[in-house]
C-alpha cells in the first residue's frame, strides 16, 4: 500500500474541495497568526522550515515508544496551523506542514540505503468521516513527496487499522491514555507482508504523552515489522532539564511527545 494508491482518496469530499476553492477565490488571512491575506505569512512559514527538527522525548516515555523526532514545538502559530489543516479543512497547509514532517523524518532516520516507508497513525473512522478528509494521511503523502524530491526513496503505507473503539482521550493522564489505547490498533496480515525490506517510520501530526505512537509501534511489532523511529510535525513543549530539541540547553523549553 503506497502513496500512489487511487482506490480511495480521503479529502475528496465536498467540504475540503469547497475550502480549497474558497482559498483560491478569497485569499484567507494567515492561518497561523491571522495577519495579512496570504494564507501563510513568511514568519509562520519559517516556523515550519525544519531547522529545529530533532529528538523529542517525554520525561516518562510509555513502554515501546520508538525514538521520536519533531520539527517544531506545538505552540502559537504552529498549533493554529495544525488545527486549521486538521479541523477546518485548510488543505493548502498540507504542503508546508508536510515539508516540516519530512524534516523530522530526515532527523529521525539519518542516512540509509533501504527505502523509507511512512506509516501514518490513523484517526478514528468517525473522525475522518466528520472532517471529510484524513489529515494525517494527507500530511504523510506530502512528506513523502518532499523526501523523494530530496532523493530519498519514500512511500506511504496506511496499514494500521482500528481493532476496537477507544474512549475520548481528553482529560486523561499519560498512564490512562496508554491503558485506553493498548490493543486498539492492528495491522492486517495481508498488509503486513508489503512492509518487508523498508525502513518503517511512524508519522503523526502531534505528540504529547507518546501513547498513540507507542500503541502504533506495538501493532507494527506484533505484525513482525518494528518501526525504526517516529516523526511528527510538532511536539508539546515542556520546561526543565531532559530530552528536548536538538541543541536546546538544559532548562530551556524542549519537545515532549506523545498524543
Amino acid at each position: 500500500m503506497t502513496s500512489r494508491s487511487t482506490a480511495h482518496r480521503p479529502g475528496s469530499g465536498p467540504a475540503p474541495v469547497l475550502a480549497a476553492l474558497l482559498d483560491l477565490l478569497v485569499p484567507a488571512r494567515c492561518a497561523g497568526c491571522g495577519d495579512g491575506r496570504t494564507g501563510l505569512c513568511p514568519p509562520c512559514r519559517a516556523l515550519l522550515d525544519g531547522t529545529a527538527a530533532g529528538p523529542a522525548g517525554p520525561l516518562r516515555p510509555p513502554p515501546g515508544l520508538p525514538p521520536v523526532h519533531a520539527a517544531a514545538p506545538y505552540a502559537g502559530p504552529v498549533r493554529q496551523l495544525l488545527l486549521a489543516h486538521k479541523e477546518r479543512g485548510a488543505l493548502r497547509l498540507a504542503a508546508p506542514l508536510g515539508r516540516a514532517l519530512a524534516a523530522a523524518v530526515r532527523s529521525a532516520t539519518g542516512p540509509g540505503a533501504a527505502p523509507l516507508l511512512l506509516v501514518p497513525v490513523p484517526s478514528a473512522p468517525a473522525a475522518t468521516r466528520a472532517r471529510g478528509h484524513d489529515p494525517m494521511l494527507r500530511l504523510a503523502r506530502a512528506a513523502a513527496r518532499e523526501l523523494r524530491r530530496g532523493g530519498v526513496a519514500t512511500l506511504v503505507a496506511p496499514v494500521l487499522r482500528q481493532a476496537r473503539p477507544v474512549a475520548d482521550q481528553a482529560g486523561l493522564g499519560a498512564a490512562e491514555r496508554h491503558r485506553n489505547l493498548h490493543g486498539a490498533l492492528t495491522v492486517p496480515t495481508r498488509l503486513a507482508v508489503r512492509l518487508a525490506g523498508h525502513r518503517l517510520v511512524l508519522v503523526d501530526d502531534l505528540v504529547t504523552t507518546g501513547a498513540s505512537l507507542a500503541e502504533a509501534a506495538r501493532a507494527l511489532r506484533a505484525a513482525g515489522c518494528p518501526p525504526r523511529a517516529a516523526a511528527t510535525v510538532a511536539a508539546v513543549a515542556r520546561r526543565g532539564p531532559g530530552p528536548g530539541r536538538r541543541g536546546a540547553p538544559a532548562g530551556e523549553a524542549g519537545l515532549s511527545p506523545g498524543r
